[in-house]
């Protein structure tokens, strides 16, 4: 009698988790990049990198939320930067001397 382990879908699936690709970041920018390109199609380009559709969707999605998380942090922090600020106060200076 065969335990739940040996299984043949358990068996199977155990094969399949082994053998599974394992992108990087690198490759999925590569990946997304290409299709901004516009050379291929979505299909096309999962089609030879050997991914689903819904994993490229994924991966952009991701990608284009970082993007925008990072433009919007950048921003935020230079506003509040210490070197703004005293920029700020070196201009405000000059504007007094110019009234002055």
């Amino acid at each position: 009698m065969a335990t739940s382990k040996n299984t043949p879908d358990v068996i199977v699936r155990e094969i399949k988790r082994k053998t599974r690709w394992i992108f990087n970041s690198e490759e999925n920018i590569r990946i997304i990049l290409e299709e901004l390109r516009g050379e291929n199609s979505i299909l096309e380009i999962c089609r030879i990198e050997g991914i689903h559709h819904s994993q490229y969707y994924r991966w952009s999605k991701e990608f284009l939320e970082a993007g925008k998380k990072r433009l919007n942090c950048d921003t935020v922090r230079e506003a509040t930067s210490p070197e703004v600020k005293d920029f700020r106060e070196v201009n405000n200076a000059l504007k007094q001397l110019v009234v002055e």
